[in-house]
């Protein structure tokens, strides 16, 4: 089937995401748009009923005096309600200011005080608390709209109280909403997303109605998804990832199944049963541990025909994928081997999935190529908050495992200078909140968005990611190291790890700490006659010690000598966003790690 890469969409885009939403209500009034948890039970709304939510509630802002592109910060974690508030605000010609509920309440003041946010939907009173704390930083905030809080009823109002304001705002404007969206223009600034900084304070970028609206369009002139689809939706919304997602929904008309719990994501799929879903790697390396390890620890005969379905999937895959044709006793026993043992991993992924989109760090091809064999399609894409998260991802129909696809329809993709990734197109932004210097280093007179990637493209025009430009590092022997690449291929082989984190710039030889996950020692534990003893005790056992040097060794045979790990120590407890050491969207904050463990590392060459 051919993909489409028609360009001439680009031309005939919707104006602005209001208008993208409103439209989106008039075509699929009755069906789905969205359900969310309540309690033990689901409740679900029509983009009728979210359309009416919506245009309540930006009419309840208009009636509080947001004035056009005025910034109001949304700080909550992933759920209905911050959908309503965010389409809410560009609905009333606002941009919104997104805040991870894990920031901390001085990170929370500076990026609502940077984009000078006039109002806030607060979650909860914790995010409450760190807005009162921070209050003497934050005069100019006039309002704080609450979904779960304590409302005071004057400076603190509930959601409710909002939509109160709103019905008596259209009760005398009633065309109010349909005009304001008419007229934004697509260069409008629509989101403010501050950037998770390693160091030094989070830059604010500054992305327009165009990119957003750009990236949906990009999504449904490629024919993969439709009103026949239903998403699972966790990712963080304050990420450009998931809010890309939104805006694929606005284009495409499927309905979206949210809960951003991500504790729950394996049982809610099992409920939900979405037909995609978009994850970090993380999530896929976890799954991919507790199948693995939950079948050796059946062992026996179980064991031996989980091996030998995966080596019969992953010999069907290469012929398949070398266009040769399958000789009829191994599509027999891959026929087999489906209903014995692929069917039950699509199952845990509630068994309808077409396919997931991976992104927001680098996914290792081995674990593609597991659950490829088991029939689980995983699409990598690429791309950066600086360009409203989506430039390149790879096709149902059109895809190589272990590049990151092609760019999309109407976006460019080259290799610049020391084989840095450039992007170009609707969807790169209009630079950092009032910070021209950092605009002018990171987009061109050119309109090209240097991205700090190191890449390749092959002639197919796949794009290759090979890691962060500033990640690379030397050794004292003048090797480079790409630390990405050994250290994905490390929880390829250890179903155990969490995190593998290499170093050695400067010095003599490579060195890792080592993050192991908490669910899955808790079963090792278990196996290995530990069972009810702390996670700190467990990995600091000499059995524990024993079995992860078994597959250091085990992936030190796969590297060059001079990418082996000759040193390694195991941490005693896991990373976490709520340490720092973790971006919202599971992503690893290296330096943060290095400084953390800096006495530990030293150790090393000691």
């Amino acid at each position: 089937m051919p993909v489409n890469r028609d360009t001439s969409f680009v031309d005939h885009l919707t104006q602005n995401v209001a208008l993208l939403f409103l439209e989106r209500v008039e075509k699929s009034p009755g069906s789905e748009a969205f359900r969310f948890p309540r309690g033990e039970s689901w409740e679900s709304v029509t983009w009728r009923q979210a359309g009416d939510q919506v245009q309540r509630l930006a009419a309840g802002l208009l009636s509080l005096g947001l004035e056009r592109e005025q910034r109001v910060g949304i700080a909550s974690g992933t759920r209905y309600e911050w959908i309503l508030a965010d389409l809410a605000v560009m609905c009333a010609g606002g941009a919104t200011t997104t805040v991870y509920p894990s920031t901390n309440a001085e990170d929370t003041a500076y990026i609502l005080g940077d984009s000078e946010s006039r109002f806030v939907f607060a979650e909860d009173d914790e995010q409450l608390a760190k807005l009162d704390e921070q209050a003497a930083k934050l005069d100019q905030l006039a309002t704080i709209i609450t979904f779960d809080g304590t409302a005071d009823g004057d400076r603190v109002i509930t959601m409710d109280r909002l939509g109160e304001l709103g019905d008596a705002y259209l009760a005398e404007h009633p065309g109010a909403i349909a005009e304001i969206a008419a007229a934004i223009p697509a260069e409008a600034l629509a989101t403010l997303i501050y950037t998770s900084g390693t160091t030094g304070r989070p830059k604010g970028v500054r992305l327009t109605h165009r990119a957003w609206v750009y990236e949906g369009a990009a999504i449904k002139v490629q024919d993969i998804l439709d009103e026949t689809d239903l998403q699972f939706l966790w990712l963080p919304m304050a990420h450009s990832f998931g809010k890309v997602l939104l805006s694929a929904q606005l284009a495409c008309g499927f309905a979206t199944a949210i809960d951003g719990r991500v504790d729950k994501i394996v049982d809610n799929l099992a409920v939900v049963k979405p037909t995609f879903m978009g994850a970090a790697p993380r999530i896929f390396e976890k799954a991919h541990a507790r199948i693995v390890t939950m079948q050796a620890s059946e062992g026996g005969l179980k064991e031996k025909i989980f091996k030998q379905a995966f080596a019969v999937g992953t010999k069907v895959d290469e012929l398949t994928t070398a266009g040769r044709s399958v000789p009829l006793p191994l599509k027999l026993q891959h026929g087999l081997f489906d209903k014995l043992v692929f069917s039950k991993v699509r199952d845990r992924f509630g068994g309808r999935v077409k396919f997931f989109i991976s992104g927001s760090a680098a996914l290792n091809p081995e674990i593609a190529a597991f659950f490829h064999a088991a029939g689980v399609l995983i699409l990598e894409g690429y791309g950066m908050t600086e360009n409203a998260a989506g430039a390149t991802v790879n096709h149902p129909d059109e895809y190589k495992m272990g590049t990151v696809g092609k760019a999309l329809p109407g976006a460019e993709v080259k290799i610049g200078e020391g084989d840095e990734v450039l992007l170009r197109g609707p969807h790169v932004m209009a630079g950092y909140h009032n910070n021209p210097e950092e605009t002018a280093k990171a987009v061109d007179a050119d309109g090209w968005l240097h991205t700090g990637d190191k890449g390749s493209l092959d002639s197919e025009g796949f794009l290759t990611i090979t890691g962060r430009i500033k990640d690379l590092f030397k050794t004292s022997g003048g090797k480079y190291i790409a630390p990405s690449s050994i250290e994905a291929k490390f929880k390829a082989i250890c179903p155990y790890a969490s995190q593998f984190m290499v170093f050695g710039n400067d010095r003599n030889f490579v060195v890792a700490l080592i993050a192991l996950d908490p669910d899955a020692m808790a079963g090792w534990a278990e196996e290995n006659g530990m069972a009810g003893a702390s996670y700190a005790d467990v990995v600091a056992s000499d059995a524990a010690k024993a079995m992860v040097g078994g597959y250091v060794d085990e992936l030190n045979a796969k590297l060059n000598r001079w990418e082996t790990i000759k040193k390694w120590e195991i941490l005693s407890e896991d990373l976490s966003i709520e340490s720092g050491e973790l971006t919202p969207s599971l992503k690893v904050k290296r330096n943060v790690v290095e400084a953390n463990n800096k006495e530990r590392i030293d150790a090393f060459y000691g």
